[in-house]
């Protein structure tokens, strides 16, 4: 008995990929190269800000994030992030529905327009909104005898990030609903379901852990987002400024530990937001497994 499983165990090893049968020095070599490039690029920042934050006390810290600016940059990335996140959501899923369940000419187009933001520096796209809505801009004397602010507004600032923001959700969702094709939408319509019947009990439990995922990935950079929202925000104190431009602000004048305790507010969110990430993530791995 002994001597079968030793030669099961030889050549269940024999069979093994060379990736998993190296020696182990060189596992615990990958491993230790991994976790201190974690460390460097991820962790050690993280805690300089956490400690940075902190240097002067936990009063001065509440002091910083209790500043009247900070909460006005606090309200505004939430405010862009709770309206961009939700048309691009609607927009992301209606492409994707698009795309990957019907045939029509100009898809190529429309995917290609999808990924445009991929290719676009965020000032480039920051500097388009100007040339279209400034006041030299295509539109800006029209918007200007009518009182409609664009640029230098929170408008801006949203159609900034939206563009930004853009692919994600489509981009989460067309290889998905690709590798699902469209039998049982057939078989749906096939049973009298129509329209949107067949997209809500259908398509949309189908998709849901993967649209939840790229909703988050795109709430996250919504956040986050500095160059084309520096562009088209004016930098006004109090009324334009995100969370990253007050941050940049506070640290151009000095101003070291309110900029750090700032930042850990927004690391704050960043966390939440991956954490909220990684829970979906498992779900979407779980779904794709059919577990």
């Amino acid at each position: 008995m002994a001597g079968a499983v030793t030669t099961v165990t030889a050549v269940s090893n024999e069979t093994r990929p060379k990736h998993l049968t190296e020696a182990r020095w060189v596992r615990w070599t990958l491993i230790g190269i991994a976790l201190l490039f974690v460390s460097v690029v991820i962790l050690l920042p993280l805690i300089t800000v956490l400690l940075e934050s902190f240097r002067k006390g936990w009063s001065v810290y509440i002091e910083a994030l209790k500043d009247p600016d900070s909460i006005a940059a606090l309200k505004l990335t939430l405010t862009t992030a709770l309206i961009a996140v939700p048309l691009n959501t609607i927009f992301g899923v209606a492409a994707a529905w698009a795309i990957t369940k019907f045939t029509f000419r100009g898809k190529n187009l429309l995917i290609t327009l999808i990924d445009l933001p991929y290719a676009v520096s965020p000032v480039i796209s920051g500097l388009v909104y100007i040339l279209l809505f400034g006041a030299q801009g295509f539109l800006g004397p029209w918007l200007f005898e009518h009182d409609i602010k664009i640029v230098f507004a929170t408008p801006g600032i949203i159609l900034a990030t939206m563009f930004v923001t853009f692919p994600f959700v489509a981009r989460e969702l067309i290889p998905l609903m690709e590798s699902q094709g469209v039998q049982d939408e057939e078989a749906a319509v096939s049973l009298g379901s129509r329209g949107w019947r067949t997209f809500f009990r259908v398509t949309l439990p189908n998709i849901k852990w993967g649209l939840l995922y790229g909703i988050i990935l795109c709430n996250a950079r919504a956040m986050g987002e500095f160059g084309a929202v520096s562009v088209v925000s004016g930098h006004i104190r109090g009324e334009t400024n995100t969370l990253p431009l007050h941050i940049e602000i506070l640290y151009n004048e000095y101003q070291y530990t309110a900029a750090f305790a700032v930042a850990s507010l927004l690391m704050l969110l960043a966390i939440v937001t991956l954490i909220i990430k990684s829970l979906i993530e498992s779900k979407l791995v779980r779904s794709k497994h059919g577990e």
